[in-house]
């Protein structure tokens, strides 16, 4: 794994310069101009390199659904999501392809899966996507997605008295399979790393987050949740905790630096400052917030206060899309509208820099991938810019963030290894995957969801609608 990429234009803090980079043993070995050829020779003449963009958060499994799920808020839209979910384990497989594949084509080289498990078959779930990343090449963090109350739980009661049936797994067992996965799964050295990742306060106990806290301790791993993502579990929370969710996870020590959490839509500047002195990461994800009204997340906010905040496309079928520079534009320009001081508005470069390196400080890899810096690994994306979607010539980076590019990823290097070349993934034969997705499928049009029909009235009821 040696190469040279030749007169290739990268970004410095006041433009840019081309100039050579080194790759030797999976690691960024010298960037300079005229440099001596190591290994391969590739042309980077018109194209400009970065590094690879961080898909901070989703739901592979999400994409069988894609494109047919009702315009509802997220309470309702999860049941209709699992009515409807029957999936097995090669499904996972593939679209856990696919999510490789899009996320890769539009620069993303590492992807948070906040995996759905298939119940009673959680360790194959595991595998089967698993064995997909690594097939693709592309670097994966699974968050096997767990809980351990049932569905209803998640909506606030309001002045009623609702019962729930038991979740299908005790809190105890839930821990065990994610702790049999971490011996299993977890090889950060192969690409693949495991986390903890309860689903969020809305469907989880105290004791399933505090396990968690001590797998996390004890395997040394990051951990990852859904936080606050819309108004219903904000009423969730003062009815759980009486008061803050963010106060009581800080309390249970769940918040830290290897913490990323997604969405985080309902916080107030309270909550917002313990973020901050937790250095946990906020995980944005615009189009999932706007498709299912969840809200606009104060990430401006975020960032004058000084968290750290990384971007994902969230699940195919609550957004549905992987396409990671898509989530990028509209979660940069999206704020111009929350906060009239044009001098707080995020900037290309300040996104391009939040879907990099504020991904990696959200994965506690910010000391090897995020920059193009020497020493670090080589995740790297190499991109046309030629494309006919980045002409005529302006900023390089204002294009890519602000305009709609397409089929402009030339190449990808994940570790070193090479996994997109001339615009193709070269790892797996994508023609055989769209053959397969589009055989297992059929066309589809609106269904009625019965779990959605008894749950709506009381949603609506205590939602005030």
């Amino acid at each position: 794994m040696r190469f040279t990429i030749q007169n290739v234009l990268i970004a410095t803090d006041d433009g840019y310069t081309t100039t050579d980079v080194q790759i030797i043993d999976g690691k960024i070995a010298a960037i300079a101009p005229h440099l001596d050829v190591v290994g391969t020779a590739i042309n980077g003449s018109h194209k400009l390199l970065l590094p690879g963009l961080i898909n901070a958060h989703t739901h592979s499994s999400e994409m069988w659904q894609r494109g047919i799920m009702s315009p509802l808020p997220l309470e309702l839209w999860l049941a209709e999501l699992y009515d409807f979910a029957s999936i097995d384990t090669e499904q996972i497989y593939l679209s856990a392809l696919g999510t490789a594949v899009e996320t890769l084509l539009s620069g993303g080289t590492s992807v948070v899966d906040h995996l759905v498990l298939i119940p009673g078959q959680e360790l194959e779930t595991i595998a089967a996507a698993v064995r997909a990343y690594q097939e693709v090449g592309i670097r994966a963090f699974i968050a096997p997605l767990i809980q351990d109350e049932s569905l209803t739980a998640g909506i606030p009661s309001g002045d009623s008295n609702r019962t729930h049936e038991p979740f299908l797994r005790s809190t105890a067992a839930t821990l065990e399979i994610i702790e049999t996965a971490i011996k299993k799964f977890h090889r950060p050295d192969e690409g693949v790393s495991m986390l903890v990742a309860p689903t969020g306060i809305q469907l989880c106990t105290d004791a399933l987050f505090e396990g968690c806290i001590e797998l996390s301790d004890r395997y040394h791993i990051c951990r990852h949740s859904h936080l606050l993502e819309t108004k219903a579990q904000a009423k969730l929370a003062l009815e759980k905790y009486g008061g803050s969710a963010v106060t009581h996870l800080n309390s249970m020590g769940f918040l830290s630096d290897r913490t990323s959490l997604a969405h985080c839509v309902w916080l107030n500047d309270a909550d917002i400052a313990i973020l901050a002195a937790t250095q946990s990461t906020v995980v944005h994800n615009p189009l999932s917030n706007l498709r299912l009204g969840s809200g606009i997340a104060p990430i401006l906010k975020y960032r004058q206060a000084g968290v750290n905040v990384s971007f994902g496309c969230d699940g195919a079928s609550s957004n549905d899309s992987q396409d990671l520079l898509e989530a990028i534009k509209i979660g940069s320009i999206l704020h111009n509208i929350t906060d009239f001081d044009y001098r707080h508005w995020i900037t290309p470069r300040q996104a391009i820099e939040m879907a990099s390196l504020g991904g990696a400080k959200g994965l506690n890899m910010a000391d090897k991938i995020g920059t193009l810096t020497v020493g670090k690994i080589a995740d790297l994306v190499l991109y046309d810019l030629t494309n006919l979607s980045l002409l005529p010539r302006t900023d390089p980076i204002g294009l890519l963030v602000l305009g709609r590019p397409n089929n402009i990823v030339d190449s990808a290097w994940v570790n070193g290894k090479q996994i997109i070349a001339n615009g193709q993934v070269t790892t797996i034969n994508v023609e055989q995957l769209r053959q397969e997705l589009f055989n297992r499928s059929q066309w589809e049009t609106k269904r009625e969801s019965p779990t959605v029909a008894e749950i709506e009235a009381h949603y609506r009821k205590v939602m005030g609608l």
